[in-house]
């Protein structure tokens, strides 16, 4: 195979790295490589490249990244996504113009503390490691940037949202802002970038 650098789009409940070990087998490939990982239960665009084109990855403009997510009011889960839910509330629907409100205040959003649950290194480990053997820890908090966010459907207790953001943000921990301003747990059932 020759070098290459292509999109490919990464179906849901699997990780960005076995999907990749995938590819590289069916395409004979014996070094790959891609920008921006995904949750595993998220799907959407990830960037491979493969032989010698991995080298380009810093010169490529992968920024901003547009996900569109869907929120679940009164799901209750450790992961922040339908991964971990252990419990549903049921909850009142809102009025539509208060929603519109939560999701729009996402453009003033400067940093956000990632979920406990992500590929962050803490000590050496990955941080969901150490959250699925219930060792304490704290993550620092990550300077980012909303360039938009815009309701698309709220069909309660679904909001859909579309949010276009600065690399290193996590849609999970959007998710949870938009969730607690509305005085409400939430987990995202669906994210697609």
């Amino acid at each position: 195979m020759r070098d290459e650098i292509f999109a490919v789009k990464k179906p849901m409940f699997v990780s960005s790295n076995n999907f990749l070990t995938r590819l590289k087998r069916k395409l004979r490939a014996k070094k790959a490589g891609f920008s921006g990982t995904l949750d595993p239960f998220a799907c959407g665009n990830l960037v491979v490249a493969t032989g010698n084109k991995t080298r380009l990855f810093e010169y490529l403009k992968l920024e901003p990244k547009t996900y569109i997510a869907t929120l679940w009011l009164g799901a209750k889960s450790d992961t922040l996504d339908i991964e971990g839910v252990h419990e549903i509330v049921d909850t009142k629907p809102l009025e539509l113009s208060t929603v519109q409100k939560a999701v729009e205040a996402l453009t003033e959003v400067k940093s956000i503390t990632p979920p406990k649950y992500c590929a962050k290194w803490v000590n050496g480990v990955r941080s969901y490691e150490l959250a699925r053997k219930n060792i304490d820890f704290e993550l620092s908090k990550t300077q980012i940037e909303v360039f938009y966010s815009k309701l698309l459907v709220y069909s309660h207790p679904f909001i859909t949202f579309e949010v276009s953001v600065s690399k290193g943000t996590y849609i999970r921990s959007l998710g949870e802002i938009v969730a607690n301003s509305l005085g409400q747990n939430g987990a995202l059932s669906c994210l697609c970038r």
